[in-house]
């Protein structure tokens, strides 16, 4: 049962998290040539499209892959409920679900920051996927800026950033309690 409960959330968190990413590089307006927009976009449009004939975008979001955001954390927890390891009616599964992909939002942004600032000590600022990453998180950090006082150097944007996120992370862990945390 421990198998199939990892094997079950690691593969639907991946594909959520890419199809995430999908919605924030669109958000971000990022390069789509770039080879791992790209590959985002590769994985994502076999589910994206079709849903797109139906679901008009809005405002510049693509409001088809955030559903399908939605319906993939919800196909989860109904595997999961199947299966006995989640008992909850069908109304909380959708509030779980709501909640994975916001909690899931966060973990990405999170991971997108970090490995830009890991990138950003070892590149030589010529690598696409670097490239990408400055997008996606330069309108999070470039405000964080204006406020920092120059540091000699030091972009401390990153360190702010991963605090506020961890800040909100905690307001909702207090927010909705012991749900947050489980999911």
């Amino acid at each position: 049962m421990n198998t199939a409960y990892f094997l079950i959330n690691t593969i639907f968190d991946i594909y959520l998290m890419v199809l995430l990413l999908r919605i924030w590089l669109q958000w971000a307006r990022a390069d789509f040539y770039n080879p791992m927009s790209q590959m985002v976009i590769k994985v994502t449009n076999p589910l994206v499209i079709p849903l797109r004939r139906v679901i008009p975008g809005f405002g510049g979001l693509d409001m088809a892959s955030v559903l399908l955001a939605l319906l993939i954390a919800f196909a989860k927890l109904a595997l999961l409920k199947s299966m006995n390891v989640l008992v909850a009616d069908w109304l909380t599964i959708s509030l779980f679900a709501a909640l994975t992909v916001l909690k899931k939002a966060g973990s990405m942004i999170f991971w997108v920051l970090l490995i830009r600032a890991i990138l950003s000590w070892v590149s030589q600022g010529r690598n696409p996927i670097e490239y990408v990453m400055h997008q996606l998180t330069e309108p999070f950090l470039a405000p964080i800026r204006r406020i920092l006082p120059a540091l000699g150097g030091l972009d401390l944007s990153v360190l702010v950033a991963f605090i506020g996120l961890q800040a909100i992370n905690y307001v909702l862990g207090d927010l909705f309690g012991q749900l947050w945390w489980m999911i």
